[in-house]
């Protein structure tokens, strides 16, 4: 009998809704991650406290006030940080991994493991948006290059379609230039 796959009891949408930009960096925030756990935020961030030394800067970094504002103001679900006097946490992709090795029970590990996936189907989108890029970028450049040649054929096209000019100078003799030739008096042969 095949083994019946574990449904997530964590949502992805809500999961990915809660990776966000900043300083040019996918992060989560200490307040998603605590709802994400079921732990308060205060707990989560105690527990960091406590394990400093595995969260370097380029795992997890405090918000500027600057930034808190600006991301209490753009995202209506952390409105509740708006009048806390604390500074968030924003933990990488790393730090988010770092942290299920403070944070030891079931829930905190499934979590993770969705979020760790949730992290790579968004490296697999960028980097699928990145390709789709490159590919536009070459379809301008060769639609461009034959713009412009069209636009020639065109041109050529149009100069063909020009009647041409009537010459105003007569080709061959006439009468007042033949008896010039001829001189007067004199007959034509």
């Amino acid at each position: 009998m095949a083994k019946k796959e574990k449904i997530s009891a964590y949502p992805v949408e809500r999961i990915e809704m809660s990776i966000l930009l900043i300083r040019g960096q996918k992060v989560m925030i200490d307040a998603d991650l605590a709802s994400l756990y079921g732990v308060p935020t205060k707990a989560l961030n105690q527990a960091v406290s406590r394990n400093e030394k595995r969260f370097p800067s380029d795992f997890m970094f405090r918000l500027t006030r600057m930034e808190k504002n600006e991301l209490v103001t753009n995202c209506d679900r952390l409105q509740r940080l708006k009048h806390s006097s604390a500074l968030p946490r924003a933990f990488t992709e790393q730090g988010v991994a770092m942290l299920s090795s403070i944070l030891n029970s079931d829930r905190a590990i499934e979590v993770n493991i969705e979020i760790m996936r949730a992290f790579l189907r968004l490296r697999r989108i960028l980097s699928t948006h990145k390709e789709l890029a490159k590919k536009l970028s070459e379809l301008e450049t060769n639609l461009r290059d034959h713009d412009e040649k069209i636009s020639l054929i065109f041109d050529a096209i149009h100069q063909l379609m020009v009647p041409p000019v009537k010459s105003k100078i007569k080709i061959g003799f006439t009468v007042k230039e033949k008896q010039k030739a001829y001189g007067k008096g004199k007959k034509e042969p």
